[in-house]
């Protein structure tokens, strides 16, 4: 695994979005800033970012059957094994991958723990996804935009406001891809969970960290002009291709998968 050298002073003075999903997510990689804000969280919150981390597994393996080799994972956050590299590598050793996130302990991590298959590699590249351009010249160090790439985007974007305009982002890189690329994105909601909607996002506002919910008419606009596969949009739950159906539950994740024509 190669990374890029980059400021890696870590804020602990506010909670960080990569930092609480790690708590929610069972991991230790936080601080107490982070633990504090994810305690305040309702405790659903915790079995649906354990929901959204299934089908980002069950999507990355489907795409690597599916015959693609290159991912592009922005907003990676703190790993969690399996992480992506590890399941698409276990299936497709020459898969590359990078991922991009803009907390420097992720890189601190990343060092350590995104180790690649021999065939294969890995690369870490603190960015943020605020700066899309900057991303994509910096992948493009590494993967072949040339060659269908898989682009991720997990439990990312609803962190991004409506003025800082998500939709012309997501755009910006769907667009650098080339066809038979595909778009993997979830997207938190309170659709199924109207109840939690009030706290959570307080919870966030208190914290001060940015935070946008959206409803599933908001969440397939990420979509506009690309061909989504089966199931199409639904709930975490809901997404699964060749594996066992998961439990049907409630989620608060809009997922999809989407080709680019």
């Amino acid at each position: 695994m190669t990374s890029e050298h980059a400021d890696t002073f870590i804020d602990t003075s506010k909670p960080h979005p990569a930092r609480v999903y790690d708590w929610l997510l069972g991991g230790k990689d936080n601080y107490l800033v982070d633990q504090e804000m994810a305690e305040k969280l309702p405790p659903e919150a915790r079995a649906n970012a354990q929901r959204n981390r299934a089908f980002m597994r069950r999507a990355a393996a489907w795409l690597a059957h599916s015959g693609i080799r290159q991912f592009l994972d922005i907003g990676t956050g703190i790993p969690t094994a399996p992480n992506l590299h590890q399941i698409v590598q276990e299936i497709a050793p020459e898969a590359r991958i990078v991922y991009a996130d803009n907390d420097p302990i992720v890189l601190r991590h990343a060092e350590a723990l995104l180790v690649s298959s021999p065939e294969g590699a890995t690369r870490y590249i603190q960015a943020d996804v605020r700066r899309p351009e900057d991303i994509l010249e910096r992948a493009r160090a590494f993967l072949d935009f040339t060659s269908p790439v898989a682009l991720s985007l997990i439990a990312l974007m609803h962190f991004i406001t409506d003025d800082e305009d998500p939709y012309a982002l997501t755009r910006t890189l769907v667009e650098a891809l080339p066809s038979g690329s595909y778009l993997v994105l979830s997207h938190g909601t309170t659709d199924e969970h109207p109840e939690l909607a009030e706290s959570v996002t307080d919870t966030y506002k208190a914290g001060r960290v940015p935070l946008r919910m959206r409803r599933r008419a908001e969440v397939e606009r990420f979509f506009d002009g690309l061909e989504l596969v089966d199931p199409g949009l639904v709930t975490a739950t809901h997404w699964y291709k060749d594996s066992p159906a998961p439990k049907e539950e409630l989620s608060g994740f809009y997922v999809g998968v989407a080709r680019v024509p």
